[in-house]
């Protein structure tokens, strides 16, 4: 088991300042709003100033997403000292996805710029699933199965009256075995 978080990429202070803007920016108004143009207006620079922090937006982007898998690893390994790990494993992930949805979703949808993330932090991210499931198909499993839930429960797509709360119990009682 990898305990030790790998280092994110370093920020100055003023990169710093600028992803935490982005992140108020893409909680608030979703992705489609995370602009370098508008990221600017909000901290008060012209839109070129920010290219002296980062090379392009994608790398605000990345800049987001290791925070964000930093954030859930965190949980994530914290509820495996739980007695029941696959429940208190997807209660985190449940409670981390909807406390930023729309980080949740940059991290999760689309393509994944692994070449420009923090090297080891994906790995070290996902890890819990496989120490609550035991087996890495088996863990595999488990992520879709938190994945799914959680992006259809974010974007409201389970039907009106559905007992979400009874979904996630019955889904972690089956990956847990019983």
């Amino acid at each position: 088991m990898t305990v030790e978080q790998p280092a994110l990429t370093a920020l100055t202070p003023r990169a710093a300042e600028i992803v935490t803007a982005a992140r108020t920016l893409l909680e608030e108004e979703g992705r489609e709003a995370l602009t370098m143009r508008v990221l600017a207006d909000r901290i008060g620079i012209r839109a070129p100033s920010l290219y002296k922090h980062f090379p392009d937006k994608e790398g605000v982007e990345v800049a987001l997403i290791e925070r964000g898998l930093a954030e859930m690893g965190a949980a994530l390994r914290a509820s495996l000292g739980e007695p029941e790990p696959v429940p208190a494993l997807l209660r985190a992930y449940r409670e981390r996805a909807r406390a930023g949805p729309n980080l949740y979703r940059l991290s999760t949808a689309g393509p994944l710029p692994r070449h420009r993330l923090a090297p080891g932090l994906e790995d070290w991210a996902g890890e819990p699933f496989f120490l609550a499931a035991g087996e890495a198909y088996l863990a595999q499993a488990l992520f879709a199965f938190a994945h799914g839930m959680v992006i259809m429960e974010i974007d409201g797509r389970f039907p009106p009256g559905s007992d979400l709360d009874r979904t996630w119990s019955e889904g972690a009682s089956a990956f847990a075995g019983g």
